[in-house]
């Protein structure tokens, strides 16, 4: 089970502590999905408030096996942090190719945040305190575009390396996959 609450102590230097996302919170994730700097590369999410609803209350619910929750900096909510077992979906699983794994995708929505380079230490305190804090998991995927520099460069500085790209059927552009062991963490 998921720990509900921050993942521990925020640290001093970057205030960076994690939420469950309520159902009350759906507004501000339409709200983030709809700006252009989270829109260009999470477009499938994009939509009226109604649509972004159906897609993310399953989720609160616990019924589509994705964990969701708000990134909060010194308690204020300024980005959107999801895992989930890549078994959940066996066509993405043989893709992938990498057993007991967790896949985490991650937004920063509200613009004053982007590149103060929050990141790297975002992604950690996740991995620790979330995504590899229970066992459940030996290593984490994450797969943004080719083209996303900026998160790529972010995902290797917490530790991610490239190990293929894949095409996802019906996914418009390929996802250039990263992964980090849960050893390779601990170990850094």
């Amino acid at each position: 089970m998921m720990k509900d609450a921050a993942t521990g102590p925020e640290s001093a230097v970057d205030g960076i502590s994690f939420r469950r996302l309520r159902t009350s919170e759906i507004p501000l994730i339409h709200r983030w999905l709809n700006t252009p700097h989270v829109a260009r590369w999470w477009y499938e999410d994009v939509g009226t408030l109604e649509e972004v609803e159906e897609r993310y209350l399953p989720y609160i619910e616990g019924k589509a096996g994705v964990e969701p929750h708000l990134i909060l900096r010194e308690g204020t909510p300024i980005g959107y942090i999801q895992t989930y077992p890549l078994s959940a979906d066996e066509e993405y699983a043989k893709l992938v190719g990498v057993e007991d794994s967790a896949g985490v995708d991650l937004f920063i929505g509200e613009p004053e945040f982007l590149y103060k380079g929050l990141g790297p230490n975002i992604i950690r305190r996740f991995l620790e305190g979330i995504v590899f804090s229970d066992g459940r998991y030996e290593t984490c995927i994450i797969g943004p575009e080719p083209k996303n520099e900026s998160a790529i460069r972010a995902y290797g500085k917490a530790g991610f390396r490239y190990f293929k790209t894949i095409h996802v059927p019906e996914e418009p552009e390929p996802e250039y996959l990263m992964k980090l062991t849960q050893e390779e963490f601990f170990e850094g």
